[in-house]
C-alpha cells in the first residue's frame, strides 16, 4: 500500500513537471481547443499624409444688384432664390422720360446738322472770294468758324443722344455674373434712386464654390512643397447630414504669414460645384492630402496594447499566434500604419486578439 502512495506521488509530480512550461508560456499547444480568430494580411499600400481640418463654404464673390439709374421699378421678371445666368433681365424700370428726352435730342440733332450743312456752304462760298479785298477775307474767316461751332453743336448733341441711351440701357437691369439670387427687398411700383446705392437683389456665384480653413503652422513646409508640385493638394469635404461621398477638391492658396496669436496658417480650397452639394456658409470637415507614402498597414482593431506597448498577434502556417511589438504611426480609413516586427503578407489576427497569448493555436472562423 505505502509502495503504491509512493508511485501515485511520482506519477502526479511527473505529470506536473512535464505541464509546467505549457502553463507558464500560457499556450495551447499541448492540445487545448483552438481558439477561433479572424486574420487580415499585412498590406504594403500607399497611404496619404494629410491633415483634417474644419472650414467654411463660400462664394468667390458676391455681387449687389444696385440701380445705375432713377426711376419707378415697371417689372420684376425673376424671383427670389431663383438660379439665374449672365445676360437674364433681373429689374425693368420705367423709361417714358428718358424716351421722351431722347426723341427731343435726335430732333434737336437733325436741326444741328442742317445748320452745320448751311455753314459748311457758306465757307465754300466765301473762300472763293477771300481774295477780293479785306471785306471779302473777314466773311471768309466768320464762314468758317459758324461751320466749325456748328459741326460741334453736331459732336456735342450726338454725346447727349448716346448718355440718354445708355440711361434708357441701364434701367433694364440684368445679371453680371451666373449664380443664384437672394432676398428681393424692392418690388414693383418702388422708386428707387442711384445716389442711395438701393441693393435690388444679390447674386451668389454657386460653381465654384471655395472653402476656407486653417491648419498649424507645423505644416507649413509641406504645404508649401504640395502647392508647388502640380495642380495643388486634394481636399475633400464631407458635408454633415449628406449620406453621399465627399467632395473633391484642390487646395490654391496659402496666407503669407501665420496667425501668431493661434500658431494657424489660413488656407483656401476650391470645389467644383455644378451639383450644389456644397452652400455657401456650410460647415465642412476636410480632409487634405499633401503626398503619398509606402507603408505597412493592417486593420486598426488588429493593434492591441499588451505590457510593452502597441503589439499585433502573427500567424504562423500551423495557425499558432506569435506576438510582435509595432509602432502606430497614424491611422487613415480604418487601416494603422505600423513599423516594427512584421513584413507585407505576413497574417495578423483582426478579431479575437483579446483572448490569445504567445504560442496559442488558432483557427479561422467565418465573419
Amino acid at each position: 500500500m505505502r509502495g503504491m502512495r509512493i508511485a501515485y506521488r511520482f506519477l502526479g509530480l511527473l505529470l506536473l513537471a512535464l505541464a509546467t512550461p505549457a502553463l507558464a508560456q500560457g499556450t495551447n499547444q499541448t492540445g487545448g481547443p483552438a481558439v477561433p480568430v479572424i486574420s487580415a494580411p499585412v498590406e504594403r499600400r500607399a497611404v496619404p499624409i494629410g491633415f483634417t481640418a474644419n472650414g467654411t463654404a463660400a462664394s468667390e464673390a458676391v455681387v449687389n444688384v444696385r440701380p445705375r439709374v432713377d426711376g419707378q421699378i415697371e417689372k420684376v421678371h425673376v424671383a427670389e432664390g431663383q438660379m439665374v445666368r449672365r445676360g437674364d433681365v433681373l429689374f425693368t424700370l420705367d423709361t417714358r422720360l428718358a424716351q421722351a428726352t431722347l426723341a427731343q435730342l435726335e430732333a434737336q440733332l437733325a436741326r444741328d446738322r442742317a445748320t452745320a450743312a448751311r455753314a459748311q456752304a457758306d465757307a465754300a462760298r466765301y473762300a472763293t472770294l477771300r481774295g477780293e479785298g479785306f471785306a471779302a477775307q473777314q466773311r471768309h474767316e466768320q464762314a468758317q468758324a459758324d461751320a466749325a461751332v456748328a459741326a460741334a453743336n453736331v459732336r456735342a448733341t450726338e454725346a447727349q443722344i448716346a448718355y440718354t441711351r445708355t440711361q434708357i440701357g441701364y434701367a433694364t437691369i440684368v445679371a453680371e455674373v451666373d449664380g443664384r439670387l437672394g432676398q428681393l427687398p424692392v418690388r414693383e411700383g418702388n422708386v428707387v434712386r442711384a445716389a442711395e446705392a438701393t441693393v435690388l437683389a444679390t447674386i451668389t456665384p454657386m460653381d465654384p464654390l471655395v472653402v476656407r480653413f486653417s491648419a498649424p503652422e507645423r505644416w507649413v513646409p509641406q504645404i508649401r512643397a504640395a502647392l508647388a508640385d502640380g495642380d495643388g493638394p486634394i481636399v475633400r469635404a464631407t458635408v454633415p447630414n449628406d449620406p453621399g461621398p465627399p467632395v473633391e477638391g484642390r487646395l490654391v492658396f496659402m496666407d503669407s504669414q501665420v496667425d501668431t496669436s493661434t500658431g494657424t496658417i489660413a488656407l483656401t480650397a476650391r470645389f467644383p460645384n455644378a451639383a450644389q452639394r456644397l452652400w455657401p456658409g456650410q460647415w465642412l470637415n476636410l480632409q487634405v492630402t499633401l503626398r503619398e507614402e509606402e507603408s505597412l498597414t493592417v486593420p486598426v482593431q488588429a493593434v492591441q496594447q499588451g505590457p510593452r506597448g502597441a503589439q499585433v498577434f502573427v500567424l504562423d502556417q500551423q495557425g499558432i499566434a506569435h506576438r510582435r511589438q509595432v509602432q502606430v504611426q497614424r491611422v487613415v480609413d480604418g487601416r494603422a500604419v505600423i513599423r516594427g516586427e512584421v513584413d507585407a503578407g505576413d497574417r495578423v489576427v483582426a478579431e479575437g486578439a483579446n483572448l490569445l497569448t504567445q504560442g496559442t493555436r488558432t483557427t479561422e472562423r467565418r465573419r
